[in-house]
C-alpha cells in the first residue's frame, strides 16, 4: 500500500515542479500531518500547511526536477532516494541528493521529512556576490 502512495507522491511532485500545480501533492497528505525538512525550523501541519511547504520550496527554484533513485516501501512507511536538478530563480544550475520519509496511513502521508546537505545546495542556489553583500550587511 505505502509503495502505491509514494508513488502517487512523486507523479505529484512532478506535476508541481514541472506545471506549478499544488493542488495534487496537498492531496497526498492527511489532515493532522507533519511536514518538513533540515532547513525548516517549523513542522508544518495538516494538508494547508503541506501547501505553504510545497509552495515555499516551489519558489525557490526557476527550473526543478527530482528523479528517485530507490523506493524502499514498507506497509507504513517508505524512503524515497532522489536527486533534484535545476536552476535557481535567476537560471544558475544546481544539483543535490538526499532521502525522503514517508509515515504512511489509510492512503495518506501523515508525517513527511526531507533529509540533504543545505550547505552544499545553498552554495549553488546564491550567487557569490550576494553571499559576500550579506556578509557585509550582517557586519
Amino acid at each position: 500500500m505505502s509503495h502505491e502512495v509514494a508513488q502517487r507522491f512523486i507523479d505529484a511532485l512532478h506535476q508541481l515542479e514541472e506545471q506549478r500545480e499544488l493542488d495534487p501533492i496537498v492531496a497526498t497528505y492527511a489532515p493532522g500531518c507533519e511536514v518538513g525538512n533540515v532547513v525548516s525550523p517549523e513542522q508544518f501541519h495538516d494538508p494547508e500547511g503541506a501547501r505553504e511547504f510545497w509552495q515555499t520550496y516551489r519558489a525557490a527554484f526557476g527550473e526543478v526536477h527530482s528523479t528517485f533513485r530507490n523506493i524502499i516501501a514498507t506497509d507504513a512507511h517508505a524512503a524515497l532516494e532522489w536527486t533534484t536538478k535545476g536552476t535557481n530563480p535567476d537560471g544558475k544550475p544546481f544539483a543535490y541528493d538526499g532521502v525522503s520519509i514517508l509515515e504512511i496511513a489509510d492512503d495518506k502521508i501523515t508525517r513527511f521529512r526531507a533529509y540533504f546537505n543545505p550547505s552544499a545546495l545553498g552554495r549553488q542556489i546564491v550567487e557569490p556576490e550576494d553571499r559576500v553583500a550579506g556578509s557585509q550587511e550582517a557586519a
